[in-house]
């Protein structure tokens, strides 16, 4: 009896590199970057701020999630070969070059770039403070104790941005918006860094799940209730009423189940905690959403 040796895996196409290297198939930190910048939108705008600037700002932020997916793997392309859930990442496994990658995440930002010349000055000039933060925040991990903190400028920066592209200035809420943002990606990303604590300390890179040690849970759960405190504050300043808190309220009970999903530090729950998040920032985005339209 013969044996036919299996037929070989073939190669992947240079389109799907491309998706993987950019997560689309895992939307969700898209998403993360949307919520609070559509929400700051229509804040700033008291309503409906328009389909010119709605359209800017979500295709913006999903083509600067994507650069950044791309910056981000080559900067940690000798770490993630070192982590079982990164080893496979297009650029670490050698199947997209550094130069590849660059190029085509450049290309990205480039576009993004495009559509900010559609709004103005000021919008134009905070774009590239925004890139700036982005293209460093991958290469903090070697130094920076809480590295998370620079993600999280990075991440709320459509906040400031949006205020500018509505007003033509960016006032004082808006940065008490940004402050409050920050902080959920602090409370998120640790969640994240928690599920690969092991690993990083083996290899050297710093995070927040590190530094914050034993108290890490403790940590995560005050970084979400300062987020929704500072947001809550805003928001009340703001003018907003209560369907922007039941919004509130409702991102609040999702941090109790985040809680329960990562108090016993396993990897599996703080990787769904991590991944759900998105959906806390949905709540609060709906919140606003409501509370300006039933007004």
């Amino acid at each position: 009896m013969s044996m036919t040796a299996p037929a070989p895996t073939p190669a992947p196409s240079r389109l799907s590199l491309y998706l993987n290297l950019i997560r689309w198939d895992r939307p969700a930190g898209t998403y993360l970057l949307l919520w609070p910048t559509l929400a700051a939108l229509w804040i700033a705008a008291g309503g409906f701020p328009g389909l010119h600037l709605v359209a800017v700002f979500t295709l913006g932020t999903f083509l600067m999630r994507s650069a950044g997916c791309a910056v981000n793997d080559v900067a940690d392309r000798d770490f993630d070969k070192h982590v079982k859930r990164t080893a496979q990442r297009p650029v670490t496994s050698g199947l997209v070059s550094t130069r590849e990658a660059l190029v085509f995440g450049a290309a990205l930002a480039l576009v993004a770039f495009a559509l900010v010349l559609t709004t103005n000055g000021l919008t134009i000039a905070m774009s590239f403070a925004a890139l700036a933060i982005s293209i460093f925040y991958p290469f903090t991990k070697r130094f920076l104790s809480m590295p998370q903190a620079v993600l999280g400028v990075a991440f709320s920066f459509g906040i400031p941005m949006a205020y500018a592209a509505v007003r033509g200035e960016v006032p004082a809420e808006a940065w008490w918006l940004l402050l409050g943002n920050l902080f959920w990606v602090l409370a998120y990303d640790t969640e994240y860094a928690m599920v690969d604590r092991d690993d990083d300390l083996k290899i050297g890179i710093k995070t927040s799940a590190i530094t914050l040690g034993r108290f890490d849970v403790i940590g995560v759960t005050s970084f979400y209730v300062i987020a929704l405190a500072i947001w809550g504050w805003t928001g009340w300043r703001a003018g907003l009423g209560a369907w922007a808190l039941a919004g509130l309220a409702g991102a609040a009970a999702q941090v109790v189940w985040h809680w329960s999903l990562i108090r016993e530090r396993r990897r599996d729950g703080c990787f769904r905690a991590f991944t759900r998040n998105h959906w806390l920032g949905f709540s609060v985005f709906v919140g606003v959403l409501a509370d300006l339209a039933f007004r």
